[in-house]
């Protein structure tokens, strides 16, 4: 297979877009690929400090070194979860996204759960008993309460994350199974900021598959975690995964037509309009915006935590 540019030997062939390229110049495209998408979605201006969370992995290493190439003004944030499995999961990962980092002269903001709340959080969520034999639940509200305070007191103007086009095909066939209209009202590549409080979200690898992130971490050179997060497996995610792969094998460009379709389904109106959104509280503990009055579901966690575990009543006068 030749590259469709030079001639040369082909690197990637992408079925998906009857296009096979060499290593140099699949190397321009796919950023520019990735321009294409923050533009046509209007993610961010060039002005704009931008948050890159990154987990070690493939995809959220890729963006940033994309956004980096790019020029983009960019930070990382790591949230170390102690999780650890075969390997020490987290650990690993932090080392290799401070590798990163560190080869680029870019700054890795990290933050410890179990320095700055006392438990990791596998021990958060037994504790809790959200996990309900897994921590996934505490694992995505922990996050996302972090992302969004760093974003918010580090004054960026956007917080990004690497959810590619098979994390949001596999999300939407999700949602779309189970009819779950609030979710499929919220999927689009960017989550706009609805309170003071709360930052900007975008995802720039929407519309770029989980082989071609992989493709470019390999032809640039990029040193990432190849495991899965233990609690992983067996996820619905991942078998949903597997089906639209069996899909796309047969029908290459099945996940993209699927993701784009849903899309413009949505500018033409399959919806109906919403309600204006509730007004949100402030949380009385850490001051983030909150649906429920008082405090919120994040606080309300680590009070609990706190109330069963001594290093995290030691850790309680960290900021939340």
């Amino acid at each position: 297979m030749k590259c469709r540019m030079c001639g040369e030997k082909a690197a990637i062939n992408m079925r998906q877009h009857k296009l096979a390229l060499c290593r140099e110049h699949y190397l321009e495209w796919l950023p520019q690929q990735v321009q294409k998408a923050i533009e046509h979605y209007r993610m961010f201006e060039r002005d704009e400090r931008v948050l890159v969370a990154v987990s070690g992995g493939k995809d959220s290493l890729s963006l940033w070194d994309i956004l980096w190439r790019l020029g983009y003004s960019t930070e990382g944030l790591y949230i170390g979860l102690g999780i650890q499995g075969e390997a020490d999961y987290s650990l690993t990962s932090r080392d290799l996204s401070q590798k990163f980092a560190d080869e680029r002269a870019l700054k890795l903001n990290v933050v410890d759960v179990r320095e700055l709340y006392g438990a990791t959080i596998p021990e958060a969520a037994t504790i809790s008993n959200r996990g309900h034999g897994k921590p996934c639940s505490v694992c995505g509200l922990v996050k996302r309460h972090v992302m969004n305070r760093v974003a918010r007191d580090g004054g960026f103007g956007v917080l990004v994350t690497g959810h590619n086009l098979d994390d949001e095909a596999a999300v939407l066939m999700q949602n779309t199974l189970h009819w779950a209209g609030g979710y499929l009202v919220r999927q689009a590549p960017v989550l706009l900021s609805t309170h003071p409080g709360l930052a900007r979200k975008a995802k720039p690898f929407c519309r770029i598959y989980e082989r071609e992130t992989a493709a470019y971490a390999l032809l640039r050179g990029i040193e990432y975690i190849y495991d899965e997060c233990p609690f992983a497996v067996g996820s619905t995610t991942l078998y949903n995964k597997d089906i639209l792969n069996t899909m796309e094998g047969e029908r290459p460009g099945t996940k993209l037509q699927f993701y784009l379709s849903f899309l413009q389904a949505k500018e033409q109106g399959l919806f109906a309009p919403q309600p204006p959104a509730s007004e949100l509280n402030t949380c009385l503990t850490c001051g983030q915006p909150t649906s429920a009055p008082g405090t919120c579901t994040f606080c309300r966690l680590w009070e609990k935590v706190r109330a069963a575990s001594p290093a995290a009543r030691s850790a309680a006068g960290s900021p939340m």
